[in-house]
């Protein structure tokens, strides 16, 4: 059968093969927001611990005071810790109390990013289960191309706040899939019970050199 006189064969570069860019802009105008995705590999509970200098480690919990205890007990140095009750400590008596929040994220994320800029790891002890607190760090760690790692730390089911069980539920089954790669870490463990005793440190050094 003929070709249509008016038909035209029309050349996709390579630039614009294989889908939506993550820079490209959206129909309403929007940029839409840089994939940090990547493949996540579930880790088994060990002694030891090891990330890379310069990583981010979110540590993640329904119980505040167990994840407190996990990283007071097992982090090598404790520079490397932020978190936003350490931050609203220093807060207190010096800003208003209804800025208390607000101010807080801001020096935290300032915090994070000066760490980062300098090459040095960074512990998130995250404030709840939100995956928007988690995302915040991850895309700065992703910008200056830094490793992301995350551990969950289970809890007593007397720890765990009925609102916390949904998303601990969900965070859970996304973990043991090896799925929190769609939130751009690259490995992640979940430790509960006797699990989180096997875990003596959590060090950020390179691997060792074999003799």
């Amino acid at each position: 059968m003929p070709t249509p006189p008016n038909a035209r064969s029309v050349r996709i570069s390579e630039d614009e093969r294989g889908g939506w860019s993550s820079d490209r802009p959206r129909r309403d105008g929007a940029t839409r927001p840089v994939d940090v995705s990547v493949r996540c590999r579930v880790l088994k509970p060990s002694d030891t611990l090891r990330y890379s200098p310069g990583s981010l480690l979110v540590v993640v919990s329904p119980s505040k005071a167990q994840r407190d205890r996990f990283l007071d007990r097992t982090l090598e140095s404790q520079s490397p810790l932020l978190s936003l009750d350490k931050v609203r400590t220093l807060l207190e008596g010096r800003v208003a109390a209804e800025d208390v929040e607000e101010r807080a994220a801001q020096l935290l994320d300032a915090a994070a990013q000066k760490r980062f800029e300098a090459g040095d790891s960074v512990v998130l002890a995250a404030d709840g289960l939100d995956a928007g607190e988690r995302d915040r760090f991850v895309r700065m760690a992703h910008r200056l191309k830094r490793p992301r790692h995350l551990i969950l730390i289970e809890a007593p089911r007397d720890q765990v706040s009925d609102d916390d069980r949904g998303p601990l539920n969900d965070l859970r089954r996304r973990l043991d899939a090896g799925q929190l790669g769609a939130e751009g870490f690259q490995t992640a463990v979940r430790l509960g019970g006797a699990t989180t005793g096997e875990v003596k440190r959590v060090v950020f050094r390179p691997p060792p050199q074999d003799d």
